[in-house]
This record gives C-alpha cells, structure tokens and sequence, in this order.
C-alpha cells in the first residue's frame, strides 16, 4: 500500500488540495493578505489558501507534533533588504493558525502532548485522506 512516503510533494499536495476545495473554505481576507513578512505582494494563485492547507497537513503527517512556530520557520523565505543583503523572515502566523483550525474542523488533525513536545499531530481520518490520495498517485 502506497503512504505520503512514497509519492511527491508536489503531487500529494497538488491531490489533496483538489479534495480539500470540496470540504474546506477559504477566509474572506485570503485574496489580499501576504504570507509573510518577507513577501513583497499576495500570492498570484486563486487557490494559494487549499495548497497551503494541503502542505501544511502533509508536513503534521510527517514530523507531528509540530506547532505553529516551526511552521512559521519552514514556510518562511528570504528577503533581499539591499546593500546588507539577505535576510530570513518567518512565514504568517495567522496563515498557519487558520489553516490549523481548519483542519482541526475537519478532523485531520488534534492537539496532542507527547512528553516535553506538544503541538499537532495527525489523526487516523486524515492519515487515511492522505493515504487514499497516494494510492490514486501511485
């Protein structure tokens, strides 16, 4: 049986927030807001907000618990701020956390504490979302 582990990144995300348009829906605010300090302007895509829906829950599926100041570091970029150079800015918070919510409304994923590390981890019906999804791709 095929698992997240064995396709793409790009074609589990690109599956999977196909399948979130049906189940999910978008904030007012997500056609004007940036997704992080270090963006110049919003994303160009109409369905930026499912893609990232999609990879923020195929990131808990592999390295949960994880929370929302991790994920604000891995969707984060690089900014050239002039003659000093670069400089690496966090990705939204507030994009992350409603996204989070989002998926916590659907049931993919809860908040857990496994001794020191706490944060959000995948539950059975989003791993089998998942899962589902590879088996299509493989």
């Amino acid at each position: 049986m095929a698992t997240v582990y064995d396709v793409k990144a790009n074609e589990i995300i690109n599956k999977s927030s196909e399948e979130l348009k049906k189940l999910a829906k978008v904030p007012s605010w997500a056609k004007y807001v940036k997704t992080g300090a270090g963006r110049e302007r919003p994303p160009i895509e109409r369905d930026w907000y499912y893609k990232r829906l999609a990879a923020i829950l195929r990131s808990v599926y592999l390295y949960g618990p994880i929370g929302v100041n991790k994920l604000r570091i891995r969707y984060g970029n690089r900014k050239n701020v002039g003659v000093t150079g670069e400089r690496v800015y966090r990705g939204s918070g507030k994009v992350i956390r409603t996204c989070l919510q989002e998926l916590e409304k659907l049931q993919f994923i809860k908040k857990v504490e496994k001794g020191i590390h706490k944060g959000k981890v995948i539950t059975g019906k989003g791993k089998s979302f998942l899962d589902k999804l590879a088996k299509q791709i493989k």
